[in-house]
């Protein structure tokens, strides 16, 4: 818990952080570096669209 205040910052960062994480890491199955490349490609793809869309 180093540099949070409490346990509840913790928990909403770590509720965000793993949702982001979850995004951009691909499955366990994936394990080629093309495969772990072109996920990542569109992860950020959609990221961006996300991110237009609440702009």
């Amino acid at each position: 818990m180093q540099k949070f205040k409490s346990p509840g910052q913790l928990q909403r960062f770590l509720e965000t952080f793993s949702g982001l994480r979850n995004l951009f890491v691909p499955p366990h199955h994936q394990r080629s570096a093309i495969d772990t490349h072109l996920y990542r490609i569109n992860a950020f793809s959609q990221w961006k669209q996300a991110a237009v869309l609440e702009a």
